[in-house]
Order: structure tokens, then sequence, then C-alpha cells
């Protein structure tokens, strides 16, 4: 008879926890792609800026963030796989925009392309980001305010973003496909309909939820709680999923401080491109050694694409507080979502009746 597993101390889970906070990974990526991002980031804020239509460059800017997509596999896949990944950026920058003229619908609409993209991107294996740009874009579309005569116009400008991303990231793979080999394309694993379909419709759905809880509560531009609560769920186990919670909360309360900061000076258009081109090299060099240090400047990066065309409108602080309470309750949620994602008997009371209504058998 086995002994009983001994009980770990209270002391000993913070000093675990703790010890997390502060580890930082080794990574081997290269400096030239960071610099690539945040070019594709901010050069179309440099162009609108010179010609004065800043806001043109905000969206165009969103269509950049594309090039995170970009696989380190041969040139051949690697831009195909960009160039899907960024018609799926248009398409639900579209759907959020058009979202906006019928705010009833927002919700469904942001629930579906959240199920959708979710689906897509286990389907093909896409690694992270995953689906979080694509429903943070199609969410920030959604608040934008505007009317239909404005829709191909926005979406034009956000397409046009995301080719500037794909010729800038055909430049970088030219470069560093020609100092490090590719990484060979693997074949596509089985799609499982635990993984692809039943994943997709809970993280769609608390998606969805956060969307709609916020919309409950009357909060102002609440596109962050969906996108707050889809980053926290996306983790592959409860223990990550708690790990990234504490990371985002953390760095987003430590982040609010460097935009309050930011917003409190006098920025004009060239100041705002240049400190977003800056926040994006610096997210994308620490982003993969310690996700909560780069949620310290993921937070004033998102505030001044969303809310840059405010800048000197609004008062710092009240945006602040309104940022603050949709990272806890979109954290919230997602923490609640990923319970029912990883915790097995309530995946299993879930999922049977969904097999049961797909006819798809055991997993």
């Amino acid at each position: 008879m086995s002994s009983p597993v001994p009980r770990r101390r209270p002391i000993d889970i913070v000093r675990d926890e703790l010890r997390l906070l502060v580890t930082v990974k080794p990574s081997d990526r290269p400096w030239q792609m960071p610099f690539a991002a945040a070019l594709a980031n901010g050069l179309p804020l440099f162009v609108g800026a010179y010609f004065g239509h800043l806001e043109y460059g905000l969206i165009s800017s969103l269509g950049g963030l594309v090039f995170l997509y970009l696989p380190d596999t041969p040139m051949a896949h690697r831009m195909v796989s960009l160039m899907a990944a960024a018609f799926g950026m248009i398409a639900c920058y579209a759907l959020g925009v058009m979202s906006h003229l019928l705010p009833a619908l927002m919700t469904p609409v942001l629930t579906f392309i959240a199920i959708l993209v979710t689906m897509v991107c286990r389907f093909y294996r896409v690694g992270v980001p995953g689906s979080l740009f694509f429903i943070m874009t199609a969410a920030i579309g959604a608040y934008t305010p505007g009317d239909v005569m404005q829709i191909p116009l926005k979406v034009g400008l956000l397409a046009m973003g995301s080719l500037l991303a794909c010729l800038i990231a055909f430049c970088y793979s030219l470069f560093i496909l020609s100092r490090r080999a590719p990484r060979p394309v693997e074949p596509l694993p089985p799609a499982s309909f635990d993984f692809v379909i039943f994943d997709s419709l809970v993280i769609g759905l608390a998606v969805g939820l956060s969307l709609a809880t916020a919309q409950l509560l009357q909060l102002e531009n609440a596109y962050w709680v969906p996108v707050s609560c889809l980053a926290v769920i996306q983790g592959m186990s409860l223990r990550a999923v708690w790990e990234k919670q504490v990371h985002r909360l953390l760095g987003t309360v430590i982040g609010l401080g460097v935009s309050w900061l930011l917003l409190s000076l006098p920025l004009g258009p060239w100041s705002i491109a240049l400190i977003i081109t800056a926040l994006a090299f610096i997210i994308e060099t620490a982003v993969v050694r310690h996700y909560g240090f780069a949620a310290i400047f993921i937070t004033p990066l998102t505030l001044l694409l969303a809310e840059a065309g405010k800048v000197g409108l609004i008062d710092p602080g009240v945006l602040m507080e309104a940022r603050f309470i949709d990272t806890l309750l979109g954290c919230a949620l997602g923490l609640a979502g990923a319970v029912c994602l990883h915790a097995p008997r309530i995946r299993e009371a879930l999922s049977r009746p969904l097999k049961r209504l797909c006819n798809a058998g055991p997993a």
C-alpha cells in the first residue's frame, strides 16, 4: 500500500508561485523578428502622421498584427500561411465593423467569430497567438464609431496594413532564411472532436458571455473584456491558465501606470507612432521570455491603438480605471471558462450531450 502524498505547506505554495512569477524563459528568437514586427505595426502610423490622418494609420496598424502569424517554415509555406491569416484578419474586422451598426447583433457576431476562428486555428494547429488577434481586431472594429459609408474605407485600410505586413514578412524571410534553416512542415495530426469542436465552442461561448456581461454592466468601449477572457482561457491546462491570469493581472496593473504616464504627456501624431513602434518591439522581444513583463507594455500598446484618436479629449485616470475593470472581469470569466475546459467532470458532463447531438461518438 502506497504512503499518502504529504500536503504542501502554504508557504511552499507561495514560494513556488513567486518563483514562477520571476522565471525568465530562454529564447533563440533573433532580434530582427521583433524589429520587423514593430515595423509592420509602426510604418502605417508614420504614413498616417505624414498625411495628417493618424486615425487611418491606426486602422492599418491593426492589420500589421498579422505579421505575428508568420511561421518559421520554408518560404512557400510561410507566405501562404501568412496570406491566409491576412484574409482571416480582414474578414473578422469587416464583420466587427458591421456589427457596430446593429448593437443587438454585436455579441452574437463576436461569439460566432470566436468559435469559428478558434476552430480553424485548432484544426490547422496555428501556434501562439492563436485566435487572439483575430478576435481583438473584430472587437475593436465593433466598438469603432462610424456609419455604413465608412465600412469600405476602414476595411480597405486594414487590408492595406495586412498586405504591408506580408511584404515586410517576405523581406524578413529572405533575410532570415539565408541565415537559419527553416523548420520542416509537419503533417497535421488528426483533428479530434474534443480539441477542435468542443474546446472551440466553450472558448467562443466564454468570449461571448464576457462581452454580454460587459454590455449588461454598461461598460463603455468594453472590447478589452472579451480579449482578456480569450487571452486567459487559451492556456493548455488549468495551471497554465492560472499562471497566465496572474501574469496578466499584475502586468496590466503596472502597465496601467505606464499608460497613465504616456497619456499624461502632450502626445502628437509622430510621438504616438514612435511610441507604438517601440512598444511593439519591446513586446515581441519579451513575450517569449516572460509574459507578465510583456503584459506591462501590451496594455499601453492596445490602449493607444484603440484610443489614440481620443488623446487629450478624455481623462487618463478614467480610461485606466475602465481598462482595469475590463481586465479583471475578462480574466475572471476566462478562468471560469477554463474550469469548464480542464475540470474532467465538468468537461465530461458538457461534452457528452454535444457528442450525441453531433453523432461524434467517443473522442
